[in-house]
Parts: structure tokens; sequence; C-alpha cells
């Protein structure tokens, strides 16, 4: 869990005179992006390796609205042995865990006790997710009951229409307030980025919101009609690195939404190697938000021990 292993982000002052100066290149940003799938790339035992951590660094999430108390728990059984036991044995691995399982606030208590004892962190989204646009004391108050039902991290969204007005203010209180809800509880910022127009409104909203105390910015809810994009991330990340300067305060990143193959949990790897360093490949400052992401990493797991590709009911998902 981050909040046992890094210090959490206190915040600053809102700093308009540094939000007026980010710019942000999208032609340059997107030849960036293109040239990254085919600039790194890992084979064999190397790519078993990075994507056993992708697998440590999966949100397992389930957000729908016919989510039932057995489907979360088939969910959270398979956070708890996300491979099979012979495939472990066959790569060498210890058991691993996915780093959370994400879920609506109605079904945190069935996850805290299909996860007891495992130590996987319980996710829950929160404040009138995914659109929020629900009344904002009734959105503290959503944080607040997650809290207080065990969540270990709250997963908010942001009020799009501050970042298209430019009320930097009003989002920073804003964010400001989901943060002082969460108490001792890491909170993930969800930017919707697929709604914010221009990457340089994603650059600032990500801003903001760190000044504000996030401890991680996501990118989606993943019900936008454009969700996790290479630009996208790398926007953000940058925006992570520029904090980290100002401030010496690392800040996680989660892309949300639309990762579904192993090969773009590589990439997104890669990316966050070359952009933060290392000490974002691990579950504390990285996540996925995914689920049938697990499914395909499993297979080719199964393909690099075997020579073989599975069928995917081998490797069932909730």
């Amino acid at each position: 869990m981050p909040q046992l292993h890094r210090p959490r982000n206190p915040g600053m002052p809102l700093d308009l005179d540094w939000i007026a100066r980010v710019q942000a290149n999208t032609s340059a940003i997107e030849r960036r992006a293109a040239t990254l799938p085919g600039r790194r790339t890992v084979k064999k035992t190397y790519q078993a390796a990075w994507l056993a951590r992708a697998i440590t660094c999966i949100d397992l999430t389930t957000l729908s609205g016919d989510d039932t108390p057995g489907r979360v728990r088939r969910l959270c059984a398979k956070a708890r042995q996300p491979l099979r036991a012979d495939l472990l044995a066959a790569l060498g691995l210890p058991p691993i865990t996915t780093g959370a399982v994400c879920v609506y606030h109605d079904m945190v208590a069935t996850a805290l006790d299909a996860l007891e004892g495992s130590g996987i962190p319980v996710a829950a989204v929160s404040t009138g997710f995914p659109a929020g646009l629900s009344p904002s004391a009734l959105r503290v108050r959503e944080i607040e009951e997650s809290v207080r039902a065990g969540a270990a991290e709250i997963d908010i969204v942001i009020s799009r229409r501050h970042v298209l007005t430019s009320n930097w203010q009003a989002l920073y209180d804003e964010m400001r307030d989901f943060r002082a809800a969460c108490g001792p509880a890491h909170v993930k910022a969800i930017l919707a980025t697929g709604e914010l127009g221009t990457l340089r409104n994603v650059a600032r909203a990500s801003l903001v919101c760190m000044m504000a105390g996030a401890d991680f910015i996501k990118t989606s809810t993943g019900k936008e009609s454009v969700n996790a994009t290479l630009p996208v991330s790398l926007t953000m990340i940058r925006a992570i690195r520029a904090y980290e300067a100002a401030t010496g305060i690392k800040i996680g990143y989660k892309p949300a939404g639309g990762i579904s193959k192993a090969k773009d949990a590589l990439v997104y790897l890669s990316l966050m190697k070359d952009e933060l360093g290392d000490d974002w490949l691990r579950p504390d400052l990285f996540r996925f938000g995914a689920s049938s992401l697990l499914g395909d990493i499993e297979r080719q797991l199964e393909h690099h021990v075997t020579g073989a590709y599975s069928a995917s009911w081998r490797h069932p998902m909730a």
C-alpha cells in the first residue's frame, strides 16, 4: 500500500503564475508518443518479468451497474492469485498479487471481507463517479462513508467545468476538500482527460490537483468516449516530473480505460521508466486501471512457458 511506503503529498498553495506559464506542444507530444511502441521493446525472459511486474500494478476493477457480491468475491480471488500456480512455478516467481481492487462504495465491505489477510487495499470510486455532478456536500460525504467503510484508496472525479472555464481556484478548493475528507486514505484524482479539450488543460489540471494534495493523478473514469492515451499520459507524467522538481514530492500515476493488451502495458511501463525512472515501476507510484488486461497478460505468460497460446477460458476473470 502506498501509504505505508511513501510520505503523503501535503500539497502547496495554489500558484496561478505557474499555471499560467504551462504550455503543451501538442504536435511534439504526439510525435514523441507515436514513437514509443517501437523505441522500447523487451523480449523473452525480460518480457515475462516486465509483465509480472505489470500485474502487481493493476487496480483490478469492476464498476458495472450489475455488480453483485459474487462477482466482487471472484474478482478478489483473482486479485489474490492473479497467475495460476503452475505458471508461477514455471516462471520461478514467488506469489504475487494485484495492486488493489477497485469497486463502488456498496461493494467495499464485500471486497474487504474477501481480501482479508492478503494486504491488498480496496479502492472505492467516489464523488458522483463518473460524471462528478452531484452536490458538493454529497460528494464529500460519499468519500467519508467509503473511508469509514474501510477503503484505503479513494478515486475521486473532478468537476470538468472548472478546467474548461479555467477556474483554477475552484478546482483547487474542490480538490483540497476531497483530500481532507479522505483522511488517511490515499486519493487519486481522475481528470477525465477525454473531456478536457486540450493537452494544455490536461497539464494545468494535473498541476492544480497535485498542488491541492492529490497522491495520484489518473486519466479517466473508463466511461468516457476517449480514455487513456499515450499523448495524455506523456503530458501528465511530465507534470508529475515538474511537480517533483519543485517540491521534492513524488506523485503517482494511473492510466485507466482502454488498456486491455499486454503489449500496451509494456509500452506504459517503458514510458514510466524513460520519463520518471524506476521508482514509478512499482505499485506505490504506478497503477493500471483495468480488468481484462490481466487475462491477456496471463495468456502471454502461458505462451512464454509453453510456446502455445491458450484459450481465454483458461484464464477466467470475474
